[in-house]
């Protein structure tokens, strides 16, 4: 927690952070334009933000994007804000609610974590219904092979059809597939949440999950895109990723989820 403090206390950081809140998903020479910041300045200070794990970047093609990442101020929440008054702390409140909102204009969501685990128990928790029935309460259940069918079930609720299939699969290191349809219900997040109707029509999205091995942890980057823009769903996965990547680090490192059982 240290890194994160350190990282926060600077205000030409925070400027960065207040940038990529207005627009996530920025390259450096997107952020240099928009700062008074030499570039030199700028990617000193990126690199700062991201070794706190505030940034997590992403390449596509040849251009690194930079976007903010809420697990870090996850931590702080789960670590201590919960054992005082919320009223008390306005001020990280606000700032968590920035990092897990809505990634805009690109139409995507990153997300990376660390954990205390292995490549491999990490790969079986993303993919075996005993783990995923624990930390996120459905079960999905493949031959985990690139294009193979994917079959959901979410409070006796199953889906499965032909667009719901593995992309990528390349164990202990890679795995994309297709998001469910909404038959699903919510299929992250609240389950109490009702389904999201008006985006009946929205094509499917994709989720990938990329692990690199990191000493005694995983470095597990979560990104959530091919939405169709302005999409409702975006939104809701993007409060939901956080709490389901949360129990699940709880799960492996622990042998609990945060809900105890």
């Amino acid at each position: 927690m240290d890194e994160v403090f350190w990282a926060l206390a600077d205000p030409s950081r925070r400027q960065l952070l207040d940038s990529l809140r207005a627009r996530n998903g920025q390259s450096l020479r997107e952020l240099c334009a928009g700062l008074d910041m030499t570039r030199q300045s700028v990617s000193k200070h990126l690199a700062v933000l991201e070794a706190a794990n505030l940034v997590t970047t992403i390449w596509r093609g040849r251009e690194k994007l930079h976007y903010l990442n809420a697990a870090p101020i996850n931590d702080i929440a789960e670590r201590w804000i919960s054992q005082y008054d919320r009223e008390r702390v306005q001020a990280l409140g606000d700032l968590k609610r920035a990092l897990e909102g809505e990634m805009t204009p690109r139409p995507e969501f990153v997300y990376t974590t660390y954990i205390r685990t292995t490549p491999e128990r990490l790969w079986q928790a993303l993919t075996e219904p005993a783990f995923t029935s624990r930390y996120w309460r459905l079960t999905i259940e493949s031959e985990w092979t690139a294009g193979a069918p994917m079959t959901w079930t979410r409070n006796g609720v199953t889906t499965s059809d032909p667009a719901q299939v593995v992309l990528e699969h390349e164990p202990y290191h890679r795995l994309s597939y297709t998001w469910p349809t909404l038959a699903l219900g919510s299929a992250i997040g609240d389950e109490r949440q009702q389904p999201l109707t008006e985006a009946a029509d929205e094509r499917r999205s994709r989720v990938t999950f990329e692990l690199e091995p990191q000493g005694q942890m995983v470095k597990l980057t979560v990104i959530h895109d091919d939405f169709t823009s302005g999409s409702p769903v975006l939104a809701r996965i993007s409060n939901g990723w956080p709490g389901v990547l949360a129990n699940l680090k709880t799960l492996l490192e622990t042998g609990e989820t945060m809900h105890g059982n």
